[in-house]
């Protein structure tokens, strides 16, 4: 096991990441409409990776495989972290998120924010992230719940 810095190469295994994980573990909370709004099949590899590259990303390796990614930028936004369906629950989301926050106390941060989805929700919780607001999110012509959530670090 591993946690190393996002490299472009990753782009691909993290975008298929996200799209299966999305489509099965969040499928409990959200319709088939809002997943497809949220992970759809046509993602803009190269806006992702842009993305990746100017925010801390970091990739969770077991068994040379890519299970997890998170990322976050200088002011404390933690923008995504999402762990593969197969290996939820076994501490990876932790160690991503311990990372993360790490890092910023660097930049002075005093707090970290994030926007989380009903599934991630208790996580962030157990976390110590406290909800600011429920929001309606558009994706696509879809409305997707989710949480604003703010810890103090």
């Amino acid at each position: 096991m591993s946690i190393r810095r996002y490299e472009s190469r990753d782009c691909n295994d993290i975008i298929k990441l996200f799209y299966d994980t999305v489509h099965t573990i969040n499928s409990k909370d959200y319709a088939e409409d809002e997943l497809n709004a949220w992970a759809p099949k046509d993602i803009d590899i190269s806006l992702w990776d842009k993305s990746f590259l100017k925010n801390y990303t970091i990739v969770f390796i077991l068994d040379n495989v890519i299970v997890g990614f998170g990322d976050i930028n200088e002011t404390g936004y933690l923008d995504r972290l999402y762990i593969h369906k197969d290996y939820q629950r076994r501490g990876i989301a932790k160690k991503i998120v311990d990372n993360l926050e790490c890092y910023v106390k660097k930049f002075g941060v005093d707090y970290i924010t994030t926007e989380a989805s009903i599934t991630a929700k208790p996580f962030f919780e157990r976390m110590g992230y406290k909800i600011i607001k429920e929001q309606q999110v558009e994706k696509r012509e879809e409305y997707l719940t989710n949480y604003i959530m703010k810890k103090h670090i």
